[in-house]
């Protein structure tokens, strides 16, 4: 057996069976001669199927999991937010920046992905055996604070987008959906909270449907996808910060590799050396996982600009400060059809984003504490993780009862993700480089020069907006 790979009783394990064609009859190929066959280099019977369409397109779907939820949560009112003002502000300009941040934020999630499946842990209990404390505790902070404001940013625009659609005012909603949120979160386990969360993806298509409704002028579009405009002022790199930040966040690194651990568990694999190591089909798995995630989440970021750019910046209005004020603008613009769609997805997108993010926070602290941390656990079995879920859920609360603008709070908790992403890119890439924590399942070289581009392109803007600020 190849180093790396998991060690399984299953019965299935020890045969296989080969299912030929009809005028064939079945051949049953026990592991001893499936060796045997590999050492003389004869080729192994092989199943003889119909073409099957509708099997494979299932099967695909079937591998879809922590990557897809990653690729959506990615996509919460703060990133919509962020969007809408791009769009806004610069028109078509910064539709490259879609095509360009894809390869990277597929990189660092592929690599979170990879680290929870190899290590069999998430990814603060690993820096916490691999790195000192204040390596630990510095990475926790800096996820902490992010999440903290991209949370009551989240309620805040989640609240005042319902607030549009009811006219029940926002301080109501804000306290009922952090309610809600912990409750799932607390009542469900994570299968249930997994196939809530795969459903909840669709949502994001009404920013796909919004952008053809609006009639954008398709070879601009074109030409800003693949032609690059950059421009050198603070506000045009505080929005390629911001846009950075949301779509390579520090709270989905965290999140990514926690899931692949839930996975394991929900198959049984409970214990860390039952989860260590990985095969080469879970990690081609992982693999179309987080790339079918990842064009997801820049597929609907791609369209949200050019809605906005193709209607607001198109009808100069270019000074909006979040998407409440892009779909208020809309409603005129484009039709109320566009407005309800553009709004009830900043809902949906809201309640995908703010799970993961306290849960994120959660499993990040309970790893670095070595607490019990796991979505399948009751409360009472995790107390400390399932704690840390409601001090986060407070933490943002609190940050709209003490009147913080949501207005703002929604397009700097982008920036702010911006800024402490790369610390924590750096370390990524240094872990599953190091074969003291991955074996021979350490980063090919293409992802290892994909992780380190990340660092420095987002670290770059990052400095250039302090300076030209």
């Amino acid at each position: 057996m190849p180093r790396g790979a998991k060690q399984t009783d299953d019965k299935n394990d020890r045969l296989s069976h080969v299912f030929p064609s009809p005028n064939e009859p079945t051949v049953t190929v026990c592991s001893e001669c499936f060796e045997l066959c590999a050492i003389l280099r004869k080729p192994v019977p092989t199943p003889s199927r119909p073409y099957d369409s509708s099997a494979r397109i299932e099967d695909f779907f079937s591998q879809l999991g922590p990557g897809l939820i990653s690729g959506a949560a990615d996509d919460d009112p703060s990133g919509i937010a962020t969007y809408s003002v791009t769009g806004a502000q610069f028109g078509y300009g910064p539709l490259w920046t879609a095509l360009f941040s894809f390869p990277l934020m597929v990189a660092v999630q592929l690599m979170c992905s990879r680290l929870g499946m190899v290590t069999g842990r998430g990814l603060a209990a690993v820096v916490r055996r691999r790195y000192p404390r204040w390596v630990l505790w510095g990475a926790c902070l800096v996820l902490i604070i992010a999440n903290t404001i991209n949370i009551g940013a989240d309620l805040g625009g989640m609240a005042e987008a319902t607030q549009m659609v009811t006219g029940v005012s926002s301080v109501v909603w804000t306290p009922v959906y952090a309610g809600f949120i912990v409750a799932l979160l607390f009542f469900t386990s994570y299968r249930s909270i997994a196939r809530i969360f795969k459903w909840l993806t669709l949502v994001l298509f009404a920013y796909v449907i919004t952008a053809f409704i609006v009639h954008p002028d398709w070879m601009q579009v074109l030409h800003a996808t693949f032609v690059p405009d950059i421009q050198w002022s603070s506000a045009y790199l505080s929005v390629l910060v911001g846009i950075l930040g949301t779509t390579i966040s520090p709270y989905l690194f965290f999140w990514q590799a926690a899931e692949e651990v839930e996975e394991e568990r929900a198959m049984g694999r409970v214990t860390v050396a039952q989860r260590k190591g990985a095969t080469d089909q879970e990690l081609r798995r992982a693999r179309t996982d987080v790339v079918t995630g990842m064009f997801f989440s820049n597929f609907v970021m791609f369209f949200i600009i050019l809605t906005t750019a193709a209607t607001l910046h198109a009808h100069g209005v270019t000074h909006i400060a979040t998407a409440r004020d892009a779909a208020e603008a809309l409603r005129p613009l484009a039709g109320k059809g566009a407005y309800l769609l553009f709004t009830l997805g900043l809902i949906g997108t809201g309640m995908l984003g703010v799970p993961v993010l306290a849960g994120s926070s959660a499993y990040a602290i309970s790893e670095a504490m070595a607490w019990r941390a796991s979505l399948e656990s009751k409360p009472k079995l995790a107390p400390k993780f399932y704690s840390v879920v409601a001090v986060a859920m407070v933490l943002g609360l609190v940050l709209d009862v003490a009147s913080v603008d949501a207005v703002k709070m929604l397009f700097w908790s982008a920036v702010a993700n911006g800024v402490l992403a790369p610390p924590l890119i750096v370390l990524i890439v240094l872990l599953t480089s190091d074969a003291r924590v991955m074996g021979d399942r350490i980063n090919p070289w293409w992802l290892r020069c994909l992780g380190w581009l990340a660092a420095i392109v987002m670290t770059g803007a990052a400095i250039a907006m302090f300076v030209t600020g």
